[in-house]
């Protein structure tokens, strides 16, 4: 009788356990590493009031941690994988440990615009990248966009032969080393938080990245020159664990999927905005003075960099290069 009274009574506490954890909200942690004004900053923010709006705190509470408050890029994936944050944004650069399709992003001028670059990450090869690192346990939901990179520096930058020996920050991006390389600059792979300073001490030289970093993070402050090259792109890839991503009930994670699609779609239109408007911010401010390239010298900038693409070719794939070169017509 004994051994059968504990026995209902273990019974219970199981159950009564069960429930309570039946009861308690799924936290999902987003974390990335801008600040909340730029388009990752407010699609993240988006995508936490939707969720809040369409499932409510009793359900799901998603929790923005910006400007590197929990991790840096370098650190994320990992700490995702280890389920201590669910959704990361991390730009396209930061996934040659997991595959190196994706390196296609960072070949300089493959894209002439931005549309070009929509036009490829919503075709069947651009999505199909999405689920490239599902056996590594990373899904991937969605392209965010920041924009066309350019080029800031301590000097004038208006052919490739003006960026020899300096210095420039890089993304951890075997790709945006060799672009460097080219041109007979200096690449340095740098934390993003890390720049501002690095720039101030002039402990390097120069960067690369969209208006809306360059003004947001305040480079132009501190770099004397920009150039409009529009040599690269920088998006982001909003990703998750597949065990995370797996494990939600069915009904959630359609509901969190068309909320993070919504985001997305705001965060671009945002981004699109931003790239016209911090521009002309950064003119104003007087602070920096913007470069504008003719069609010669751009051209000069495009046949330094573009034998870096024919060096990538086999890590990305010809007919991934193929379909992101077509998407340009």
């Amino acid at each position: 009788m004994r051994k059968l009274t504990a026995g209902l009574f273990a019974a219970a506490a199981m159950m009564t356990a069960t429930v309570a954890t039946a009861a308690d909200p799924i936290v999902i942690k987003f974390s990335h590493v801008v600040a909340e004004n730029t388009p990752k900053g407010q699609m993240a923010n988006k995508f936490r009031d939707l969720v809040k709006e369409r499932l409510g705190d009793d359900k799901v509470i998603v929790e923005v941690y910006p400007s590197s408050q929990l991790y840096g890029d370098n650190k994320v994936l990992e700490a995702m994988l280890l389920g201590d944050v669910q959704i990361a944004a991390p730009s396209l650069s930061k996934f040659k440990k997991y595959t190196k399709k994706l390196q296609l992003f960072d070949l300089p001028f493959l894209f002439k615009d931005m549309a070009a670059a929509e036009k490829f990450q919503q075709s069947e090869a651009g999505q199909k990248l999405l689920n490239s690192m599902k056996r590594k346990g990373i899904q991937g939901l969605g392209y965010l966009h920041n924009g066309m990179k350019q080029l800031s520096a301590s000097k004038p930058l208006k052919v490739p032969a003006d960026a020899n020996g300096l210095k420039f920050r890089i993304m951890s991006s075997d790709v945006l080393s060799a672009q460097f390389e080219a041109v007979s600059a200096t690449p340095l792979k740098k934390p993003f938080s890390e720049v501002f300073t690095l720039l101030q001490t002039k402990a390097i030289d120069g960067q690369e990245n969209t208006w809306s970093n360059i003004y947001s993070k305040k480079f132009f402050e501190v770099q004397e020159y920009i150039t409009a090259s529009d040599h690269g792109l920088l998006d982001y890839l909003v990703v998750t664990s597949t065990e995370f991503w797996d494990g939600l009930p069915a009904d959630i994670r359609g509901d969190v999927k068309k909320a993070m699609d919504e985001a997305i779609a705001h965060g671009n239109k945002i981004a699109a905005e931003k790239a016209t408007g911090d521009r002309a911010a950064i003119e104003a401010s007087g602070r920096s003075k913007v470069i504008d390239l003719t069609d010669a010298e751009r051209q000069q900038w495009v046949n330094a960099m573009k034998p870096v693409w024919a060096k990538f070719e086999g890590a990305v794939g010809k007919d991934l290069l193929d379909a992101a070169i077509a998407a340009n017509n």
